[in-house]
């Protein structure tokens, strides 16, 4: 259960650091080339923008999950 966790979490970490360079920083981000770049004239982010920040967030949060599985199982 241990090492499956740390599988996880390794795997984890690794999406959750692409994810995060992803995003649009103040010059641009990988995001356009996912259609980033196109944004409404209503205002506000893009759909690939807003997709990618609840992508963001929900592997952020199953990350912290496996961190916190794994404290509990080590101590």
């Amino acid at each position: 259960m241990e090492t499956g966790l740390q599988v996880a979490l390794i795997l984890f970490s690794f999406l959750l650091g692409l994810l995060v360079l992803m995003h649009k920083g103040k010059g641009g981000g990988l995001s356009d080339m996912f259609g980033g770049g196109m944004q409404s004239s209503v205002g506000g982010s893009s759909v690939a923008e807003r997709n990618l920040d609840r992508m963001t967030i929900v592997v952020a949060l199953i990350w912290f999950g496996i961190v916190v599985a794994l404290g509990l199982l080590m101590k």
